[in-house]
């Protein structure tokens, strides 16, 4: 039987010339900065955001929790959307190991907040509040249909921050699917934030890790705290050698993703009990939701277990699939027709 891992982009698998990187990789011990290869993707990694130095972290969640910590203080504030997703699902972490309060303002439905929203939410200097030291934005994001955020809006909330002598930092663990989303490079996407960081294990395909970018003094921080959460690794030139391989080949091929996307977006939305906008699919990520009349989730997801079909429910009758390097345009009409059998049944 066919099987069909829709569940999330983090299940790709590694490429043949990923593996043969790694077998490869020149190694040493990168928490004395003596990794050579782990040294080659922090440089190829800053050099394609356009920034001074990068940090090679374990995962995306440690990314967002090392440069959140490099720029707040205990007991400072850094405003996110409600539907961010170091609000929503990384463990309170910032809250747990840094106590740094988080405010949380509407995400539109397109990912943005409203500028307006967010000035307000700005602290002024009280004895009674929290200092707001940080705005953080999400790129693509994710419970916003893997929503690109354009480089216009980003420029905007760069300029509010500064005005206000606060930094920014983008979540980007998939901002090379909103560059090839938006036709742009990915470096006119974080061109104004201090810092930002992207995962080389969603659509890129490497088997772990991402990378934190920002200033010299800023990653010289980030590197302190990284090793304080035991995120120090000794030859992760193994680790980071797929991680090339992954910026210098997997990029152009996330096209390939959305086109598949958009083509499974288009075969089920018009199929009985689905509530699902085609058009409301920019990158790889489809949500979408059944009727209050339809089957249960439990047996809907179950029904298409049995299938091959492998995906989840992120709340009552909706639903979450994402496309990626391990899905072909043959699984996505599979999947079409086993949507369609399992909604006549």
């Amino acid at each position: 039987m066919r099987t069909v891992d829709l569940r999330s982009d983090t299940t790709t698998l590694p490429t043949d010339a990923m593996r043969q990187a790694i077998a490869g990789s020149e190694l040493g011990d990168d928490v004395f900065q003596g990794d050579p290869t782990v040294n080659k993707l922090q440089d190829l990694a800053a050099q394609r955001m356009g920034k001074e130095a990068a940090l090679l972290v374990p995962s995306g969640t440690m990314a967002n929790l090392v440069s959140i910590l490099t720029h707040c203080g205990r007991g400072a504030e850094v405003i996110l959307g409600n539907r961010a997703h170091t609000y929503k699902y990384e463990k309170g972490g910032i809250s747990a190991y840094g106590s740094i309060h988080s405010t949380q303002i509407p995400n539109q439905d397109d990912g943005t907040m409203q500028l307006e929203d967010i000035r307000d939410a700005i602290r002024g200097i009280d004895d009674h509040f929290p200092v707001t030291k940080l705005i953080g934005l999400e790129n693509t994001h994710n419970v916003c249909g893997g929503a690109p955020i354009s480089v216009a809006y980003t420029k905007e909330v760069a300029d509010l921050a500064r005005s206000h002598n606060i930094k920014m930092h983008i979540d980007g663990a998939r901002i090379f699917n909103a560059a090839v989303a938006l036709g742009v490079e990915v470096q006119e996407l974080v061109e104004d934030a201090d810092s930002m960081s992207f995962c080389l294990s969603k659509g890129l395909a490497a088997p772990v890790g991402s990378v934190i970018c920002g200033s010299k003094d800023f990653i010289d921080q980030a590197r302190g705290i990284r090793k304080g959460l035991g995120g120090g690794m000794r030859q992760a030139g193994i680790i980071a050698a797929a991680g090339i391989v992954a910026l210098e080949t997997m990029v152009d091929r996330l096209q390939e993703d959305h086109i598949n996307a958009r083509l499974l977006a288009d075969g089920i939305a018009d199929l009985p009990d689905v509530v699902l906008d085609p058009e409301s699919i920019k990158t790889n990520i489809i949500y979408f939701d059944m009727d209050d009349n339809a089957v249960e989730s439990a047996d809907f997801l179950a029904a298409l277990s049995t299938k091959g079909i492998q995906f989840f429910d992120t709340g009552p009758r909706r639903f979450r699939m994402i496309t990626h390097h391990g899905i072909t345009a043959e699984d996505i009409l599979y999947t079409i027709d086993a949507f369609k059998q399992t909604l006549a049944d």
